[in-house]
């Protein structure tokens, strides 16, 4: 062998400590979360893990050691880099109720790691503290009806105009996931028109007057806590101390946020992906018909190897896309590739896991009608899938052959 290829450039090793905690989580979700699934007093109206349940999960997860795993150790956490959080959020969310267990679901999730990264000592204490003990949840009120922004934060509509030492809010949000429950936000709202510098992000407590919850949005759900909410803000004053990282840094914000988010969702989808192979997978390997067992017609074995396959590729998106973040790297490209085939991916997982289980697919006697009906808004949240196609188009039209460069060791 040539000396330079004695020393791998590409090492698909986990660290050892990571691989404790995945194996602790896993024992945990089997032991504890699974069970509850399968409890009707466990259920809340919105076909979420009830609060009673929640907290009584979420206290021996703390005292297991489990809890908010991606923050840093002075922040309350174990301090994993996204490598570690996608191995962890994978296992994690063998259950639908997994991820809010251990503190790891949207929005809090997203929320705590940007706060960690932008605010200051004192909005830290005041804003983020809360969220990482769990005694409160909160919002990232961004998104806008039509015409403001969505997709495109450079649309948007919501203003926050300086009055002294304040500003003042108007405007209208809408699918606010986790309104209705939370108690702190970050608002995105614009303050000029500057193009790069016209955003800004506030925080605010749920108590402060000026604004309300105009309506709870029904959909096909199921509902994260504090469901999907549609806001309006009328004269909602902030004291220039709310201002997250400095006026004009919204769109950066933004950029801090969901980033990583929409990551961490994929992370998590794996997981329920994994989820309706294995139901599907044990399923079939019970049932009999026509004198033969389901797992052993090539239809079904077709069907699942294919699944299996589809993971596989999606765990090695999400793999590159949080090695590069934790190299530095802003990771658009891997992002969105690990999006696009994450969220196609989970529906099929679903739809098909339905399909080899017939009449108990459809039904509620499995989680696989809830993950299908969950499944459906992965390639709408955090960008659609064409968006992110879009953003990939973007990146071939600008580097030609190098879209598919392999990062080269120093």
């Amino acid at each position: 062998m040539r000396p330079e290829y004695e020393e791998a450039a590409m090492d698909y090793h986990i660290p050892a400590h990571v691989e404790d905690l995945r194996a602790a989580i896993a024992r945990f979700v089997e032991r504890e979360i699974v069970p509850c699934e399968q409890d009707p007093a466990c259920w809340d109206a919105h076909d979420n893990i009830a609060s009673g349940a929640l907290e009584s999960l979420r206290a021996k997860a703390r005292e297991e050691g489990l809890w908010c795993l991606q923050l840093k150790p002075e922040t309350g956490g174990r301090g994993l880099d996204k490598v570690g959080m996608a191995v962890c959020y994978e296992e994690m969310n063998r259950s639908i109720f997994g991820p809010v267990v251990f503190n790891s679901a949207a929005p809090d999730d997203g929320n705590m790691m940007v706060l960690e990264k932008a605010a200051d000592g004192a909005q830290k204490e005041r804003w983020l503290k809360p969220i990482v003990e769990g005694r409160v949840r909160s919002s990232f009120a961004m998104t806008e009806p039509h015409p403001g922004g969505g997709s495109d934060p450079g649309m948007m509509l919501t203003t926050a105009t300086r009055k002294g030492d304040s500003y003042v809010v108007r405007g209208r949000k809408w699918f606010i996931t986790g309104a209705e429950d939370a108690e702190h936000f970050i608002l995105v709202a614009r303050t000029s028109d500057d193009e790069r510098r016209g955003l800004t992000a506030f925080l605010f407590h749920r108590e402060e007057p000026g604004w309300q919850i105009e309506r709870r949005i029904g959909i096909m759900g199921p509902e994260e806590h504090g469901g999907h909410c549609e806001l309006v803000f009328d004269g909602l004053e902030l004291p220039a101390d709310r201002i997250l990282l400095g006026e004009g840094m919204g769109l950066k914000i933004t950029q801090m946020r969901l980033g990583p988010a929409r990551l961490t969702h994929c992370m998590r989808w794996l997981g329920l992906a994994k989820r309706c192979t294995e139901i599907a997978d044990e399923y079939a390997k019970n049932r009999f018909g026509f004198g033969t067992r389901l797992a052993d017609r090539e239809s079904i074995q077709i069907k699942i190897g294919d699944l299996a396959m589809g993971i596989e590729v999606g765990r090695l998106l999400v793999m590159k896309a949080a090695w590069a973040l934790d190299q530095g790297s802003f990771a658009r490209k891997e992002i969105s590739m690990a999006k696009i085939h994450v969220a196609n991916l989970l529906h099929k997982a679903a739809d098909v896991a339905i399909q080899i289980n017939g009449a108990r697919g459809y039904s509620r006697d499995t989680p696989l009608e809830w993950i299908y009906r969950y499944a459906r808004q992965a390639r709408l949240v955090d960008g659609a899938d064409e968006v992110h196609q879009m953003v990939l188009h973007r990146h071939f039209a600008s580097e030609g052959w190098d879209f598919w460069k392999w990062p080269v060791t120093p």
